[in-house]
């Protein structure tokens, strides 16, 4: 009996130790959309902040140079705000303008302006503001085109007869052939020792590549309305220009020629009237040395192409002079920041030409095409 319940007791399990579940582990809630910085947002309000200014001050003077230009009938080629070059505490002002590089009438940007519209907005600019009582013209040109510079010297002059104010040049490195033209008129010319000036002529540029054509076996095929029609072209052989075309250009030449002299002349003369003797006076064989060479500023003085030699503070203190002025603030005209230049960099469609920097500028001579240019550049 006790085998049979000790049987029974082995068969039955043992009893079940209650053991506690695992505790439930609830899963993370699945990660939301990432969170953007705060810094595009302020770069945006930046940008909307700058392009409202650009387009306030777009208007701005763009409603000023609409009304200042009515009187002359003249639509505006330039927005130009003043900035203070040198702040000297004084009233009055001196307006400081420049020339440098070649001096062109090819556009710079999209809005068609050029170095010509430039400086005759500046001009303006200093003639209709009361407290600018000269000009100090810095020159720093190896020449450039003849009837840019033509249209300069003119813009010069005429604001010297209109406003009664004076125009002071003071030359750079290099104000040779087209940078003296423009320097002319001016009632008084400063040049440091060692500016390069002169080159008193007209150049006209040009090609004959029928040689190479004739090289690789290509012939030219022309139709022409006259006989005279080709003139200038390259592709003639020696014989086929006539002396005719080469007497009509340097007819031209030689008649462009007489005007830079007659514009030296004459503005030496008006400056030297109008300062009473104090400048200098063109020397009487001024003439052989205006045949297209280069002249140091010394030699330029002692000729009397220049008044006096000195820098750019020669000439400040020379307009002071001229203007009859105690002091004055040296202001500029510049364009004002436009964002939508910026905007514009953007959305550039049209090809890029590849440009190499050789360390010179060359300038680009047209067929056809006067320049009073020095000839240091050409080579």
């Amino acid at each position: 009996m006790e085998n049979d319940v000790s049987k029974v007791q082995s068969q039955v399990p043992p009893p079940l130790i209650p053991i506690n579940p695992p505790p439930l582990i609830t899963p993370p809630p699945p990660p939301g959309p990432p969170r953007r910085g705060s810094g595009w947002m302020k770069l945006a309000i930046v940008l909307g902040v700058l392009l409202v200014a650009s387009l306030l001050s777009q208007l701005r003077h763009l409603v000023h140079g609409v009304a200042a230009r009515a009187k002359a009938g003249r639509q505006p080629h330039e927005h130009l705000e003043e900035v203070t070059f040198e702040n000297n505490h004084s009233k009055s002002k001196i307006a400081l303008l420049d020339i440098s590089g070649i001096i062109s009438s090819e556009p710079w940007n999209r809005s068609a302006n050029n170095l010509v519209d430039l400086i005759s907005d500046q001009l303006r600019l200093a003639g209709d503001d009361d407290a600018v009582k000269a000009v100090v013209l810095r020159v720093d040109s190896p020449g450039g085109e003849v009837l840019a510079s033509d249209e300069i010297y003119r813009a010069i002059a005429a604001f010297q007869k209109d406003y009664k104010k004076p125009v002071v040049a003071s030359m750079g490195g290099l104000a040779a052939s087209g940078g003296y033209y423009v320097s002319a008129p001016c009632r008084w010319i400063v040049a440091n020792e060692l500016t390069i000036t002169g080159s008193i002529g007209v150049i006209m540029h040009s090609y004959n590549y029928r040689g190479l054509l004739n090289k690789v076996g290509v012939r030219p095929e022309v139709f022409k309305s006259g006989r005279f029609k080709d003139m200038l072209s390259g592709e003639k052989e020696d014989e086929e220009i006539l002396p005719e075309e080469k007497q009509m250009v340097q007819a031209l030449i030689d008649e462009t020629f007489d005007r830079f002299k007659k514009v030296v002349a004459e503005g030496r003369k008006n400056a030297n009237e109008q300062n009473r003797g104090k400048g200098r006076k063109l020397a009487d064989t001024w003439g052989d040395y205006a045949d297209g060479r280069v002249l140091s500023g010394r030699q330029a003085y002692e000729l009397g192409f220049v008044d006096e030699l000195g820098n750019f503070d020669t000439a400040v203190e020379r307009a002071k002079d001229l203007a009859r002025i105690g002091d004055a603030n040296l202001v500029q005209y510049e364009r004002p920041f436009d964002l939508g230049n910026l905007f514009r960099l953007f959305g550039e469609t049209e090809s890029r030409a590849l440009t190499i920097d050789l360390g010179v500028q060359l300038p680009k001579l047209q067929v056809g095409r006067l320049y009073f240019l020095s000839p240091n550049v050409l080579h």
